[in-house]
């Protein structure tokens, strides 16, 4: 299986991302922001960073370069994309996914460790039961996820939420969510499951040099799908 890891002007962990699906055994490529042609790639990555150095709103001009009209086609398809971190904001300003990503509660950047709640989801890119509890780091200005009540209540009850701050026993508590994201939310799916957006960083918690390896199965599991629906 290929992985193309898009770089954005401004992108500083798509090494990260490109190391961490190499270090796991499959191919990975860099995709220009300028490219358009997304043929050979069995699933997408938009990694961190700070595209377009952040300006008008994070996300907000990367949300208009070339390659991402082909990454929508892309997961039009029924196509794999991951977006992490600055990738879920270009996900939720290209709509591809809903709701919008603010300030943190606080107003500090937040750069930790926290515990993560998988929840019983539709998404394509988790296989680990749901309530096992995952730490991964985070590392953003702006991860307070909000959303309107009724798509609150759409992704919660189509399995759309895949992922939960929480305690280190799995607790879901709003302080937890150290960001202020509504319902504790650090990654969401869309209807299909195979568009992906978190604002944890996975990609830094599979070699087991980082001390984890939680974060390999945000990876591995995508695979096992393209393996089966091409089996």
């Amino acid at each position: 299986m290929r992985f193309g890891v898009v770089v954005f002007p401004g992108s500083n962990c798509e090494q990260d991302a490109v190391h961490a699906v190499r270090y796991l055994g499959f191919d990975a490529d860099y995709i220009w922001h300028g490219d358009t042609d997304l043929s050979g790639f069995d699933a997408i990555v938009l990694p961190g960073g700070f595209s377009y150095g952040d300006y008008i709103r994070c996300g907000a001009v990367a949300r208009f370069s070339p390659v991402m009209a082909e990454v929508v086609r892309f997961a039009d398809r029924g196509g794999p994309v991951i977006g992490i971190c600055n990738g879920f904001q270009i996900l939720t300003e290209a709509h591809m996914l809903p709701g919008a990503l603010l300030r943190n509660r606080g107003l500090k950047f937040i750069c930790r460790e926290v515990p993560l709640r998988v929840e019983d989801t539709v998404c394509e890119w988790l296989d680990v039961p749901p309530g096992t509890v995952l730490h991964v780091p985070i590392n953003h200005n702006e991860g307070n996820y909000v959303c309107d009540e009724e798509t609150l209540a759409e992704l919660n009850e189509c399995g759309r939420v895949v992922l939960r701050y929480c305690a280190p026993d799995g607790t879901v508590d709003p302080e937890r969510a150290p960001n202020g994201a509504i319902d504790s939310i650090a990654g969401i799916c869309n209807r299909a499951g195979n568009v992906f957006g978190l604002m944890p960083h996975p990609e830094r918690v599979v070699d087991p040099v980082s001390g984890r390896i939680d974060g390999q199965a945000f990876f591995t599991a995508i695979v096992r799908r393209a393996a089966e629906l091409a089996g």
